[in-house]
Parts: structure tokens; sequence; C-alpha cells
């Protein structure tokens, strides 16, 4: 199971993400307090091991908007987290090394979230970024098929519940690891990470699977993705 610090906006804090073992470090390029500038992040991700995720969150952007930032700032995997068509996650996919597309739960477009062609879905609350819970029974709406990342109020004090209830590919973290907007705390992020790596571990000694049964494509490891999305060459014609 991976874990996905979000919403960073500083060296320190992507560091102290990577060092207390995420596997993720997410900056947000769309409209919001934890905003960053796409060179600032890149100069960020340069500086991260080789082998941590950074991911890019983009809201209602232009696909060819979103493919220039990626390219800028580094970025390994590209997260959409609007209104965004199907048409736009299946051109990306084509473009960038890994594509997540982000649903609020409940909403009608999860049960036809195949359409998108993403690497993985990611359930949140209606409202992003506020620190709300949703029900984690309606993670029961993904599609067969599809990894399954959550995220939505998840703390250090949550984020076991929420995993034993949908045993997840990812878990997703912003609110719950801060002091204030855009500025983690160490303490939370040290409780969450050893949380959700503990939660994990009791998956395993009760042999359960790390990923819902009927979810076949979603049984890959940290290196696996990184074996994906290591080898793409930005330089690449498209």
């Amino acid at each position: 199971m991976l874990v996905k610090v979000c919403g960073t906006t500083s060296e320190e804090d992507a560091l102290l993400a990577v060092a207390m073992g995420a596997d993720m470090v997410g900056f947000v390029f769309a409209p919001s307090p934890r905003q960053i500038a796409p060179q600032i992040a890149g100069d960020i991700i340069k500086r991260l091991p080789r082998e941590t995720i950074p991911v890019g969150v983009f809201r209602d952007e232009a696909p060819e908007r979103v493919l220039s930032i990626a390219h800028l700032a580094g970025l390994k995997a590209v997260q959409l987290h609007g209104h965004e068509k199907p048409e736009v996650a299946q051109w990306l996919r084509t473009r960038v090394p890994w594509v997540i597309q982000a649903f609020p739960a409940g909403d009608v477009r999860v049960r036809r979230a195949a359409d998108y062609g993403a690497h993985a879905i990611l359930l949140d609350a209606p409202n992003p970024g506020s620190g709300q819970v949703f029900d984690w029974a309606m993670a029961a709406e993904v599609p067969v098929g599809q990894r399954l990342m959550i995220a939505g109020g998840l703390n250090p004090g949550n984020v076991a519940a929420a995993i034993a209830r949908t045993q997840p590919w990812a878990v997703d973290v912003v609110t719950g690891v801060e002091r204030e907007p855009g500025n983690k705390d160490p303490i939370k992020v040290r409780e969450f990470i050893a949380a959700a790596r503990a939660a994990e571990a009791e998956l395993e000694r009760e042999h359960a699977p790390l990923v819902r049964a009927d979810k076949g494509s979603g049984d890959s490891s940290a290196a696996d993705v990184e074996d994906e999305v290591g080898l793409y060459d930005w330089q690449e014609e498209v």
C-alpha cells in the first residue's frame, strides 16, 4: 500500500514526508491555499530521492497545460481533481507516466470510472481539502479492476479504520497532517504514516488482501509503480 502526503509547499515538508516513509509527495497546481508554482515544485522535486513519486494535482485545467507543467516540474504522476471528461485522462495517459482520476464520493461518474483509463481512482470528500470524512462504504462503487486511493479527512486517528474498511491501494492525506494550510506538522506526519503502516501490517497478519480481491489490476507495490514511472523519458516526442 502506498502513502501520499499532499499539499506540499516547501522542500522541508517534502523531505520530511519522505523521511517518515511517504511513497508519494503531492503538489497542488490548482487554486488553493496550498497552490505552488511549477518552477518551485520542480526545484523541490530535484532534491527528492529517485524512488519518491511526485504527483501534481490539477483541477479542470487544459490538458496541454497539465502536460507542460508535468514536464517543467518533473512530475511522475498527475492527479485530475475536477470535472474532467474521460477523454482528458485518456489523452494524458499516453503522454505522462501515471494518471490519477479523482472523484467526490457518491459522484455518478464513479461507476463509470473505467471509462477514464486512469492508472488509479481516488475517492475524496465532496469538498477536497476540507478535512471532511465521507462514508467509506461508498468505495464499493468503484468498478472492478481499478486501483483505489482513499482521501478526505484522513488523519492519524482514523487512517487505520479507513484502511481496514476499504483495503485501498493507497491513502492520501493533506489537512490531517498540517499545522495550517500548506505547512506540515512533523509529529502528525510521523503518526499518520506509522498508523497506516501498522494497519497495513494488520491486514497482512489477518491474511487479507491489501487491495480488494475483486480488483485484480491493483495489486502493485511502490517498487512496481517506480518501475513504470522511472523509465519514462520526458524528452520523448509525444
